[in-house]
């Protein structure tokens, strides 16, 4: 035995080495288009809180002295960055606001830089941002002038685990990639008036939403609200004191009979249009009506527990999505690559994406929200990782190493705490997300069940994954596996087994490979022999235990792409190749749907 977990530690210590060969250059078809151009990621960043009046700062940029393409982080060959990328950095870019209103106040919009941005226009600071995952502005009104203003953003990332970092490492290689620096996501400007809409929260349920607006000050007093209704008709309300419950049920249509509202599903992904007016403001928005909730698999059978969407039974037929590309590492080349990727995985039958360790920009998960696919999101760890205790020991069945937490500092505790409720705050719209993962394989795990209670009561809405994997605890919505290896399989438990990583096989598709090194859980020559290993383990670990032995609600397969040195996606890290046969995956989707509908 301890033979065996030497030898595995060897290989991951061999995985995690800094390769000295150079990458193979791999791009996108997206990418490809993209080469020497200066304008990209030019949609709107924020879906759900739109305004007419914005204007993207996206383009060439200078990094040091040198040309940079953002929002591509400047380790990435969209980036076409010629410089050396190093820990503290400084982006420039001259700019002048289109359709200038001196009557309002002039926003500046960051999606997203890692880790640290000092930022400065006209030689004035306008402040500090930490963490490198969740969006932050400043109001430049003063700031700004007419004409030509300067923008400088002082970025530091010495990828300090007080901070999320996800899977980024500094010698890369195996299952930690490439890092990335400074700015990955859109920056862009907005004209807004004196009082202005802040924030929308929306909360459904099946009949209707529980809707409050924010302005800077606090509350709204007083809006109108347009809904736009699915047989033409608009149905309006005022809210008073910035909150108020909209039943759709509540309006007659013109025949004189009550409105049966659309629920959203993921076969009809109904969204409604939403506008709302203040007296000095309006903006557009969209929202979905549906629940996620956990019940008895039946009124006769309510030991068995299972998710129900819209209070149906739901199988979680899942995938996991890392959100890697290979010309853009963070970011993809364009907003409509994170859309052909949940179209190539409902193409192969899934229903789920587990977002893996990274928040995406709101695009990613409007295209969720259109499309009806389902999103497991994972909170971004930081702090302590150990490749022995928290990988190779779990992995092949030893997991008594619970309690070593006391590597955590309290400053790692509390950023953590902070920007998980932050990013329960930022996609508490998107009825695509029904539950989110909290801590992954132990990774800068503490305090779970004190962290599933501040995530449930923050936004009670959703379900938790409190420890995916492995160093479960008292409390959280499923009981969740990682199996890679061996014969284990689900056994019934109180609440709902969840399969939340297993598969992993490796194909390498010569032409389409990042490095030399093979990354993965089990080695095929072929695609024949890939699809066999897949449906072999379906059937060992998945399709018998759909609600009627074990109540497994769902699995998760390793991986949408490849990444990196991981070759183990259904795609290949440039999204050219499917290295699986569509129609038969697509089949066992379907059996496995038809299982979940004769339990």
């Amino acid at each position: 035995m301890w033979y065996t977990i030497h030898n595995y530690v060897l290989w991951g210590k061999c995985c995690m080495m800094k390769e000295n060969s150079t990458n193979y250059e791999l791009y996108t078809e997206a990418g490809e288009r993209l080469k020497g151009c200066e304008r990209v990621w030019q949609k709107y960043p924020r879906p759900q809180l739109r305004r007419a009046n914005w204007q993207s700062l996206n383009g060439i940029w200078e990094l040091d002295g040198k040309s940079v393409r953002v929002p591509f982080p400047p380790e990435s060959l969209l980036a076409e960055y010629e410089g050396v990328c190093k820990e503290h950095m400084t982006y420039r870019k001259e700019f002048q606001l289109n359709n200038y209103d001196r009557t309002k106040r002039t926003l500046l919009h960051f999606q997203a830089v890692d880790q640290i941005a000092d930022v400065y226009l006209n030689d004035v600071y306008l402040g500090r941002h930490e963490g490198g995952y969740l969006p932050f502005s400043f109001d430049i009104s003063e700031t700004m002038t007419e004409k030509d203003n300067r923008l400088v953003v002082k970025v530091i990332d010495e990828l300090n685990k007080d901070y999320p970092y996800g899977k980024q490492c500094k010698n890369r290689g195996g299952m930690w990639y490439t890092p990335t620096s400074g700015i990955w996501q859109s920056v862009w400007l907005e004209q807004v008036p004196g009082r202005y809409i802040k924030e929308l929260k929306i909360t459904p349920d099946l009949h209707g939403i529980h809707l409050e607006i924010r302005e800077e000050e606090g509350m709204c007093e007083r809006a109108k609200v347009a809904i736009y209704l699915h047989n033409g008709e608009v149905l309006t309300t005022d809210v008073i004191g910035g909150q108020d419950y909209i039943d759709l049920r509540s309006h007659r249509t013109e025949d004189g009979s009550v409105y049966e509202p659309r629920l959203w599903n993921t076969k009809e992904p109904y969204l409604y249009r939403m506008v709302v007016e203040t007296k000095e403001d309006r903006v557009e928005s969209y929202f979905a009506l549906r629940t996620i909730e956990i019940k008895g698999i039946s009124p006769d059978n309510q030991e068995t527990a299972c998710v129900c969407l819209n209070g149906e039974p739901l199988f979680m037929h899942g995938v996991l999505d890392q959100g890697y590309f290979s010309d853009g590492i963070y970011t993809p080349a364009e907003e409509e690559e994170y859309e052909r990727d949940i179209l190539r995985m409902k193409e192969l039958g899934f229903n789920l994406l587990r977002k893996h360790i990274k928040i995406e920009p709101e695009c990613f998960y409007y295209y969720c929200d259109k499309h009806g696919m389902l999103v497991m999101q994972d909170m971004v760890n930081n702090g302590d990782y150990n490749f022995v205790m928290d990988t190779a020991l779990p992995t092949i069945g030893i997991k008594k190493y619970l309690n070593r937490r006391k590597r955590i500092t309290q400053v790692q505790k509390e950023f953590f705490e902070e920007h998980m409720c932050r990013t329960l705050e930022l996609l508490h719209n998107h009825p695509c997300i029904i539950a989110y993962t909290i801590f992954n394989e132990g990774w800068g795990q503490f305090d779970a069940d004190r962290m599933y209670a501040i995530a449930k009561k923050a936004d009670p809405s959703r379900l938790y994954d409190a420890t995916s994997g492995w160093f479960a605890e008292k409390d959280s919505d499923f009981d969740s596996l990682h199996i890679y290896f061996g014969p284990k399989k689900p056994v019934k438990k109180k609440r709902p087994v969840f399969l939340s990583e297993f598969g992993g096989y490796s194909y390498r598709v010569e032409g389409h490979i990042f490095s030399g090194k093979n990354y993965g859980y089990g080695t095929c020559r072929s695609e024949e022999e890939l699809w066999e290993r897949i449906y072999a383990r379906y059937n060992e670990l998945v399709t018998p235990y759909v609600y009627i032995t074990a109540g497994l609600c769902g699995s998760i397969y390793t991986q949408l792409s490849d990444v990196e040195d991981e070759i183990n996606g259904l795609y290949t890290y440039d999204r050219k190749v499917c290295k699986v046969d569509k129609k038969k995956m697509k089949h066992m989707a379907d059996n496995l749907y038809k299982w979940q509908l004769h339990r």
